[in-house]
């Protein structure tokens, strides 16, 4: 039978070792998925991408939730709380609208490079 208390103490003892992993890994496979979404991939690819995100940022958020049930309200919390909900939010845009995501990381790329040169310029003189 499926103990709930034992997950929620697992959760608990095991708390650095749990972020340690989710934390990269969520990172990784949402800057994936954002990279093959911006390079306008097979939605195959994407989706499967987005998928495996989703699964590490609903992991982490039923992680956070673990500390919040039992009244843990600190910085850390809310912190991995708001990346496990971006990183859901941005791979499932990914998903649904991957034309919208693609074309604003395009303006970001754009934006950023004119920045860079504008920069070099300013560093040459």
């Amino acid at each position: 039978m499926f103990n709930l208390s034992s997950l929620l103490d697992f959760s608990h003892s095991h708390c650095v070792a749990i972020c340690t992993f989710l934390v990269p890994l969520t990172l990784l496979t949402t800057l994936r998925t954002l990279v093959l979404t911006g390079l306008s991939r097979p939605k195959s690819q994407i989706w499967r991408s987005a998928g495996f995100a989703i699964a590490c940022a609903i992991v982490m958020i039923l992680h956070v939730l673990t500390w919040l049930v039992i009244g843990v309200i600190m910085l850390p919390t809310y912190v991995l709380f708001c990346l496990g909900i971006c990183s859901f939010s941005l791979n499932l845009w990914a998903i649904c609208r991957p034309q919208s995501l693609s074309q604003l990381l395009r303006q970001l790329t754009h934006f950023a490079r004119q920045s860079w040169f504008i920069l070099q310029g300013v560093a040459a003189s």
